[in-house]
C-alpha cells in the first residue's frame, strides 16, 4: 500500500520532483507502477556526463520507492542505433572499424581482446557494473531485441500510416544549417561532458526522403547491414516496402508487417517509446532547449502515438578536473568506472544528488578530490551530531543508501588525504601502511588494513594513476649533511624541540600540535596559543620550519601533511634524517 504522505525531506530537489511525478502518474495511470526512464547509447565509453541521464531519474525513483510506491526505472540501451564513427583512443580498435559505419551497434565487432560478442555489449558491460556498484536498480531494455523481435511492429506501421503528420511537425523545424564554426578543442580536464540527445543520435537525419516522399523508417540493408538506405515505395494496405542501399547498391521488396530489420528514426523513435512504455519522468540534456531538438519535437510527435510527453528537467553538463594525464593515454573521456577506481560510490552519488539538475558541477580527478572528501567527512560528522541543514541531510541520505538499504561502506573512514599520503610514501607495502595508520590513533589502532578499505584502495589508486611521478614522495635514505651543517642556531633549536617532543606526541593529533607548536615556543608563546593570540610573523616562521623539514625528509619544498609524513617515516628514521 503506497505511503501517500509527502516525504519529510521537502527541502531538496529530488523530493519536489517525486511529488510531481507521483501526482502525474496517478493522473495518467492510476494504480500502476510509476515509470521513469533513461536512454544510453553504447556507441563508445559511456562517460560521467551520460551518468547524469541515469542518476537524475534514479534518485527520483528511489525517493518514490522510499514512500512505498512501485517504480520501474527503465534504461533503454540504444544498441540498435547506427555506428556513426570510430571513437579515438579505444584500445583494440583501429581504422578498419570504419568499414562498419552505418551498421547497428550490435552488428559491429567488439574491440580486439574483448570478451563480449559485439561493440554494444562491450561498452554496455562496464556501465552495468558501475551502476551495480552505485546501487542503481533498473530494468534494461535492448532496442536491438525490441526491434528485431517485432515488439514495435504496430508502432512502426502506425508511424508509416501517419508519415504525413510526422513530416509536417518536423518541417516546422527544418532549416538550413549555418556553417559550423571552427572551435578550439578543450582538453578533457576543462571540457564539459555532454550527455548526447537520448541515443546520441542528434546527427541522424529525420527520415527517408527520396522521390517517393517522406518516411520515418530506415531499413538496415539486407546485404551490407548498413542504414544508408532510401525507401523508394510503400503501400499502406499491403505494407509492401521497397528500398535501395546507396552503399552497396542492393535493393529488395519486403512486407513491413513481417520485416524486423530496421528502426524508426530517432525523433520519432523516442516519443514512440514514451507512449509505448508510459514514461512519466525522463530528463534531457540542455541541448534540448534549442528549437527542433528531439525533446521538443517529441512533445508533439508523441500525441500521434496516443501518449504524452514525460515530465523532465533539462540537466546541465558535468565538468572534469585533472583528467589530462588519463585522457592523453586513453584518448577518451572519463567513465563512471574511472571515477569509482578512486572514490567510493557514496561520494560519487553525493556529487549528483547535492546539485539540482540545472546546476553544473565537476568530478575531480586531481588534488581537488582531497578537498571533496574533506567536505564529505565534515558533512558526515554534522549529520551524525544533528547539526546539518535539512537539504544536506537529504543529499547525504541519498548518497549512502537506497530504498533497498545501505551501500557498503568503509568501517574506519580515515581522512582520504591521509590515506593517499600513506599510500604514496609506502609504495604498496601494506604492512608499513598498517603500521602508520595504526599510529594515527594509538588508543584505537587498526587491527587490519581491511578496516580502512575500500577507501584506502581508492586513495592508493588515485596516487598511482593521477599523481605525476615528479610529485610522488620519496623519503631520503641518508641525511642531507650539507644542509644540516649550514643551519643557523635558531633552525637547529627548532629541530631539537621537534625531536624532544616526538616520543610524547607520536599520534596524528600529537604531531600536529607539535609541528605547529615549535615556532610558537621559539617565539616565546605557548604551544597552545591560538592564531588570534599570535602576531602574523608566526605564520611565516611556521612556513619556514615546514619547508626545512620537507627538505630534510623528502628533498622538496612541499609534500604530504607533515604529521602524516612523520608517522610514515617512523621515529628512528626521522631522528636519523634530522641529524639527531
Amino acid at each position: 500500500m503506497p505511503i501517500v504522505a509527502q516525504s519529510t525531506e521537502t527541502t531538496d530537489w529530488v523530493s519536489r520532483f517525486a511529488d510531481e511525478v507521483i501526482e502525474e502518474s496517478e493522473r495518467r495511470a492510476p494504480g500502476k507502477p510509476v515509470v521513469v526512464a533513461s536512454g544510453l547509447s553504447p556507441s563508445g565509453p559511456i562517460h560521467l556526463g551520460n551518468l547524469r541521464e541515469v542518476m537524475t531519474p534514479h534518485l527520483v525513483a528511489d525517493e518514490i520507492r522510499r514512500r512505498g510506491y512501485q517504480v520501474r526505472h527503465l534504461i533503454s540501451w540504444d544498441d540498435y542505433d547506427r555506428y556513426r564513427k570510430v571513437p579515438a583512443g579505444v584500445p583494440g580498435v583501429d581504422e578498419t572499424w570504419a568499414e562498419h559505419i552505418g551498421k547497428p551497434l550490435t552488428s559491429v565487432p567488439a574491440p580486439k581482446g574483448s570478451a563480449y560478442p559485439n561493440w554494444a555489449e562491450h561498452f554496455k558491460a562496464a556501465m552495468v557494473e558501475s551502476l551495480a556498484e552505485l546501487g542503481v536498480e533498473f530494468d534494461g531494455i535492448s532496442q536491438t531485441e525490441q526491434y528485431t523481435s517485432g515488439v514495435y511492429r504496430e508502432q512502426i506501421l502506425h508511424a508509416m500510416r501517419h508519415r504525413g503528420d510526422i513530416d509536417a511537425i518536423l518541417a516546422q523545424y527544418r532549416t538550413k544549417k549555418a556553417p559550423a564554426k571552427k572551435q578550439q578543442q578543450k582538453p578533457v580536464d576543462e571540457a564539459e561532458l555532454e550527455a548526447a540527445e537520448g541515443s546520441g543520435a542528434a546527427a541522424e537525419d529525420d527520415g527517408s526522403s527520396g522521390s517517393a516522399g517522406y518516411f520515418p523508417y530506415k531499413p538496415y540493408c539486407g546485404n551490407c547491414e548498413k542504414d544508408l538506405t532510401t525507401v523508394t515505395s510503400y503501400d499502406d494496405d499491403s505494407t509492401e516496402l521497397t528500398y535501395s542501399c546507396t552503399s552497396c547498391g542492393f535493393s529488395e521488396t519486403v512486407r513491413l508487417n513481417e520485416f524486423n530489420r530496421g528502426k524508426l528514426v530517432w525523433k520519432v523513435d523516442w516519443p514512440m517509446r514514451w507512449a509505448y512504455e508510459g514514461v512519466i519522468f525522463e530528463p534531457s540534456g540542455v541541448d534540448h532547449s534549442s528549437p527542433g531538438s528531439s525533446f521538443q519535437v517529441g512533445g508533439q510527435i508523441v500525441g500521434i502515438f496516443g501518449g504524452k510527453q514525460p515530465i523532465g528537467p533539462m540537466y546541465a553538463f558535468v565538468g572534469i578536473s585533472g583528467m589530462a594525464k588519463m585522457s592523453s593515454s586513453k584518448g577518451g573521456v572519463p567513465t563512471p568506472a574511472d571515477a569509482l577506481k578512486i572514490m567510493e560510490p557514496q561520494l560519487l552519488r553525493w556529487l549528483y544528488a547535492r546539485r539540482r539538475p540545472n546546476q553544473s558541477f565537476k568530478v575531480a580527478f586531481d588534488q581537488e578530490i582531497q578537498r571533496l572528501y574533506d567536505e564529505w567527512d565534515r558533512l558526515e560528522a554534522k549529520v551524525a551530531d544533528g547539526s546539518a541543514l535539512p537539504a544536506d541531510v537529504a543529499a547525504h541520505s541519498r548518497a549512502v543508501r537506497t530504498a533497498s538499504g545501505e551501500l557498503p561502506r568503509t568501517p574506519r573512514p580515515l581522512p582520504y588525504r591521509t590515506l593517499a599520503s600513506v599510500a604514496d610514501i609506502t609504495a604498496g607495502h601494506e604492512d608499513q601502511a598498517l603500521r602508520i595508520l595504526s599510529d594515527l590513533d594509538p588508543a584505537n589502532p587498526l587491527a587490519s588494513l581491511d578496516e580502512a578499505r575500500p577507501r584506502y584502495d581508492k586513495a592508493e589508486a588515485w596516487i598511482n594513476t593521477h599523481v605525476p611521478a615528479d610529485q610522488r614522495t620519496i623519503v631520503r635514505d641518508e641525511p642531507d649533511t650539507e644542509l644540516l651543517k649550514s643551519l643557523d642556531e635558531q633552525a637547529r633549536e627548532s629541530l631539537r624541540l621537534l625531536l624532544d617532543g616526538l616520543a610524547g606526541n607520536w599520534s596524528l593529533d600529537g604531531l600536529t600540535h607539535l609541528v605547529y607548536g615549535v615556532p610558537k615556543v621559539q617565539a616565546g608563546f605557548s604551544a597552545d596559543a591560538t592564531p588570534k593570540e599570535l602576531p602574523p610573523e608566526i605564520k611565516t616562521a611556521q612556513r619556514s620550519f615546514f619547508a626545512l623539514l620537507y627538505h630534510l625528509l623528502v628533498s622538496r619544498d612541499t609534500g604530504p601533511r607533515l604529521p602524516t609524513l612523520l608517522l610514515a617515516v617512523g621515529q628512528d628514521r626521522v631522528r636519523h634524517l634530522l641529524g639527531a
